[in-house]
């Protein structure tokens, strides 16, 4: 992917990107070109502006991003009949976001998912991290990269339009070793693809698992649950918990369980099944071990919502996935119109390396080592039928 910073808001001609600074959604139309909108998104309490980036391609697919936790704010793509609607779960504004969400749209790191009783040793040190899911370290602790304001860069790409978002977790910042720079970069593609490209460098031995905690809801953006929407997950064997939600270290085979998704299941069908496993995680809130055969983006899954006919299909180069059914919304957060999201009305797929690796050697490592780059893709597609 050739790329190259954008140094100020301008047209570019050559590059067929424009990025315009504008106070409204209203001039989208005014270009066929692929563009991105940079306006204000509001200010941190110590006073550092945050920038809300909208992303638009040729089709008239926007994706919203704040360098705030380098979230995903609001997806719009068209269903069968043509209508753009809201497909994600999230806040029309900066001091939402700030008064707390449950990782709506947001980079979870520095490492993404639960890692048990808060602790992990590398090359015979302990490292000890904050506690905020029961006994786990969840997301990257109190105040993990969903709740630091990243550097944001519009990139001129060649297959789309692209902002990268740039932070520097500070050596022990929630307890982990080693200065870590991270990135992550989102492009939209011209056939309704939204690209995630990961990578960082650390100074000293280090662990890394980063994902993004977009909550779907291809019918309505959530509100109303996602029970109706079918799933298919390429994924032969799953990862069980314990109560917890740690997972056991065994890598369990789907076929004859709820988990078997191999097949395309509408997600109501067994979500309240008799079994042990759906009454720890309340639903589905789980790791998959994705089918793979080799290197490079691959098949992770694939959602329909019938009643709108919108698809997402998932690919990633990641080991695994997390398919969460939206068991702890509680209706306590609120959509931009107040419609609140309540009970299973938004499900993630969070491309990772599975939880708790750090503990379980058995696992794909997520050691990053100073003079090695870790790199991770994920794309997300949008399609009807």
């Amino acid at each position: 992917m050739k790329r190259r910073a954008i140094t100020s808001y301008a047209v570019l001609l050559a590059g067929s990107l424009l990025v315009a600074s504008c106070q409204s959604s209203d001039d989208m139309s005014s270009t066929d070109l692929p563009k991105i909108i940079s306006t204000s998104y509001g200010t941190m309490p110590d006073g550092r502006n945050v920038g809300l980036y909208t992303l638009v391609n040729t089709r008239g697919m926007e994706v919203q991003l704040t360098a705030y936790g380098a979230i995903i704010t609001s997806i719009k793509v068209p269903d069968r009949k043509g209508a753009m609607g809201e497909v994600t779960l999230g806040y029309d504004n900066l001091d939402a976001y700030l008064g707390g969400s449950p990782f709506f749209g947001a980079v979870a790191g520095r490492y993404a998912n639960r890692i048990g009783k808060g602790s992990f040793t590398l090359d015979g040190t302990t490292y000890n991290l904050p506690i905020n899911n029961g006994p786990n370290s969840l997301h990257g602790g109190l105040k993990g990269f969903d709740k630091q304001l990243w550097d944001a860069t519009p990139i001129n790409v060649e297959d789309g339009v692209a902002i990268e978002f740039s932070y520097r977790s500070a050596d022990g910042e929630e307890g982990y070793p080693g200065t870590l720079d991270a990135k992550v970069t989102y492009t939209l593609t011209d056939d309704n693809t939204l690209r995630l490209d990961y990578e960082a460098r650390t100074d000293k031995p280090t662990v890394v698992n980063l994902t993004n905690h977009t909550y779907f809801n291809l019918k309505d953006g959530g509100k109303t649950p996602i029970l109706d929407h079918e799933i298919r997950i390429n994924a032969d064997r799953y990862t069980p918990v314990d109560e917890n939600l740690i997972p056991t270290g065994e890598l369990a085979p789907v076929a004859g369980t709820p988990f078997d998704f191999t097949t395309a299941h509408r997600i109501g069908e067994r979500i309240d099944a008799d079994n042990q496993q759906i009454a720890y995680g309340r639903g589905y809130d789980h790791n998959f071990v994705l089918n793979r055969n080799g290197d490079g983006l691959q098949l992770a899954a694939e959602v329909y919502a019938p009643s709108t006919g919108r698809v997402l299909t998932v690919r990633t180069t990641e080991p695994g996935v997390q398919f969460y059914t939206g068991n702890f919304l509680d209706g306590a957060y609120k959509a931009p119109d107040g419609t609140p999201y309540d009970f299973r009305h938004g499900l993630c797929l969070e491309t990772q390396h599975f939880p708790d690796s750090p503990n379980k050697p058995d696992f794909p490592s997520t050691r990053l080592d100073p003079g090695q780059v870790y790199r991770t893709t994920t794309t997300f597609t949008f399609s009807t039928r």
